[in-house]
């Protein structure tokens, strides 16, 4: 059952939440020690808020429109009094005081949460192979990654250990693992959802997001989840946009763009692999016979997004962790001085990736450097932002592979920090530019595996993006995808 029919029925008195949790907690008991979707399994919360959910229905009373509903949660977001980690080590024993704002809204609409799942540490890398705790493993196929830097949040939904689970996206890790694991998963417009409580990785990119097994159930999360919140100083003040009334809105009429330089034409990124080509090409074809008017638009800055994020993402990490130092909280490991204890803390703390980006983005950031980087970066973002905004005076979105190529095996770019990067270079733009997109899963490669297609539009424009979504999805369903 999808998210939606899960919550209907207990709604309606027909399932039990306490039941389809139990049905959960067996599924995971029985398959998360091969997939590790999970660092931690909340099941004594899960049956409290699962037990409020049935008595909330025995009394009348509607416990909200994810009524029983299991949620997996990225562990880099925070719940009061159970371990948030963000995969680090330097995070050890640490127990938030507070509830993220999305957690608090997921309890209001009557979720239960599961779990906290698995990352890439601090949310920097496209693998999961980054994790303190390990790695997780695609379901489709255990040897292969289920992408990053979400990839548990990925995992629990394509395993079906969740209906529905929350990632953050800072260059993709929502939508890159929802291709490679064959889920829906979205990065909503900058400051629709509330970064309160979402430890900080980059902080002008950083943005909650919705995966799901449909695209009517990651609207009905995001939905569940948006809105403005005053504790966040981003926060659009705005209410949530209606996504779920959009979705039969079709595409007849709609101009649609094929980015040309993320569709792996000449002059555009490199990369891109010919069955994730032909599976974009295919989707543009099925919302041209839909009825949209498609046509080819450049976006001539994306190609420099992938260098221009990473100068901005590290110069904005080695700031946001630098509170990590061994003495505030988690990790401390005791020395003679405080310098060569927080040295000592910070060494022992971070791992390889999270250290080599700190350091890249001190170096970014540092006197005499500035602007020939990170100043320089800043003034690209804004190109990219001028560019978007030409093509969408031409279009109403636009269209392009989510992911370069298929899940990749462990360990085959582990070795070369580009070769991992590029993972991102269909997705960054978008974080960039804090415009919406989502991936929509679209076919198979010629591994068997999954593809992504992925749609994007201007701020603002989740319904039409998941309109759009909505349409690829059904022509999926019926074998229209190959």
């Amino acid at each position: 059952m999808t998210a939606i029919e899960l919550s209907a029925a207990v709604r309606a008195g027909e399932r039990s939440a306490v039941d389809v949790l139990d049905e959960h907690l067996a599924r995971i008991e029985e398959r998360d020690g091969e997939i590790h979707a999970f660092n931690l399994v909340t099941a004594d919360l899960a049956r409290s808020q699962a037990e409020a959910v049935d008595s909330a229905v025995a009394e009348g009373r509607d416990p909200g429109p994810l009524a029983g509903v299991p949620v997996a949660v990225k562990d880099n977001t925070c719940t009061r009094g159970i371990p948030t980690t963000c995969s680090s080590r330097i995070l050890d024993g640490w127990l938030p005081p507070y509830n993220a704002t999305v957690v608090d809204r997921l309890a209001a609409a009557g979720a239960v949460t599961i779990g906290k799942t698995n990352l890439d540490e601090f949310a920097m890398g496209s693998s999961t192979e980054n994790s303190a705790f390990g790695p997780t493993r695609n379901p489709h196929d255990t040897s292969k990654v289920p992408g990053g830097s979400s990839g548990g949040s990925a995992a629990a939904v394509a395993a079906a250990f969740a209906p529905l689970a929350i990632g953050s996206d800072t260059g993709g890790s929502i939508r890159q693992p929802a291709a490679l694991c064959g889920v829906v998963g979205a990065k909503p417009t900058y400051g629709a959802v509330s970064r309160y409580g979402l430890i900080a990785f980059a902080s002008s990119l950083d943005q909650i997001g919705p995966f799901a097994t449909t695209v009517a159930d990651a609207a009905v999360l995001l939905e569940s989840i948006g809105g403005h919140d005053p504790r966040d100083s981003t926060s659009i003040e705005a209410p949530a946009p209606s996504i779920l009334d959009a979705l039969d809105r079709g595409v007849d009429g709609l101009r649609v763009g094929v980015l040309t330089e993320l569709a792996g034409g000449p002059g555009g990124v490199e990369g891109i692999s010919p069955d994730v080509i032909a599976r974009t090409t295919q989707a543009v074809a099925a919302l041209e016979a839909a009825g949209a008017e498609v046509s080819e638009v450049s976006v001539p800055s994306a190609t420099l997004g992938l260098s221009a994020y990473y100068l901005i993402a590290p110069a904005e990490a080695s700031s946001n962790l630098s509170r990590y130092d061994g003495v505030r909280y988690g990790l401390r490991v005791d020395a003679p001085t405080t310098g060569e204890m927080n040295t000592a803390s910070r060494s022992a703390g971070f791992g390889d990736e999270v250290k080599r980006r700190i350091m890249l983005g001190t170096y970014a950031l540092s006197a005499g450097y500035y602007d020939a980087f990170y100043g320089k970066a800043l003034k690209v973002r804004t190109l990219i932002l001028r560019d978007f905004a030409a093509a969408y005076e031409k279009v109403d979105v636009l269209v392009t592979p989510t992911s370069p190529t298929t899940a990749f095996g462990f360990g085959d770019k582990t070795a070369d920090p580009m070769a991992m990067y590029v993972n991102d270079v269909c997705t960054i733009p978008s974080n960039l530019s804090g415009h919406p997109a989502i991936s929509v899963p679209f076919g198979v490669g010629d591994d068997g595996l999954p593809i992504g297609v992925q749609i994007l539009g201007p701020a603002q424009s989740e319904p039409t993006i998941f309109s759009v979504a909505a349409v690829l999805e059904d022509v999926a369903s019926k074998g229209g995808a190959r």
